[in-house]
């Protein structure tokens, strides 16, 4: 229902935007103010660049899936928990693939990469790609983990992540996990 309801929201700020406006000036002059619009659909390149990620990742080649990161990004769950700098992300995700993960799939992908022209509250202007997928891991305890995730990234001027935002049922990992 969160997802549905997530979705509708993001192509009711597509279908919001606002329309070029004309105004009469004078007997024949017509000045066309052309407004941008708060967000539109980005590269489609974006949503190739986060199923390249994910296959990186099912691979377990973890330094081909930190190519697309920046030096300064920042890697934040909903939980509050983050990690800072491509060296701190690394680090992290290498030992859990390597040491954690046993293996990880990822089914029914939806990528809707955005332009954010008019950030409406805390979201950072510029490309955002959302990604939607089902996710299954099984660790090296044996025991298995499926949960759908919802991950946010968002680009840089030279088309880097410099902020990943991930949303994820964490007591469906901690259940996984050894005790």
């Amino acid at each position: 229902m969160k997802k549905t309801v997530f979705i509708i929201c993001c192509f009711s700020l597509f279908i919001s935007c606002k329309k070029e406006e004309s105004k009469e000036m004078g007997s024949n002059t017509v000045i066309t103010d052309s407004l941008e619009k708060p967000a539109e659909f980005a590269d489609p390149k974006y949503a190739e660049i986060g199923k390249k990620t994910l296959a990186d990742m099912e691979k377990g080649d973890m330094d081909s899936w930190m190519e697309i990161y920046a030096d300064n990004a920042v890697y934040v769950w909903n939980s509050g928990d983050s990690l800072v700098g491509k060296p701190a992300i690394a680090s992290y995700w290498k030992q859990r693939r390597a040491n954690v993960i046993e293996s990880i799939s990822f089914k029914n992908a939806i990528w809707l990469p955005i332009m954010v022209n008019q950030p409406q509250s805390t979201e950072s202007k510029g490309v955002w790609l959302l990604g939607w997928y089902k996710t299954t891991a099984k660790y090296r305890n044996g025991k298995e983990m499926t949960q759908w995730i919802h991950t946010d990234y968002h680009f840089d001027s030279k088309d880097k992540v410099d902020r990943v935002i991930q949303y994820i049922d964490k007591a469906a990992i901690n259940a996984a996990m050894p005790k």
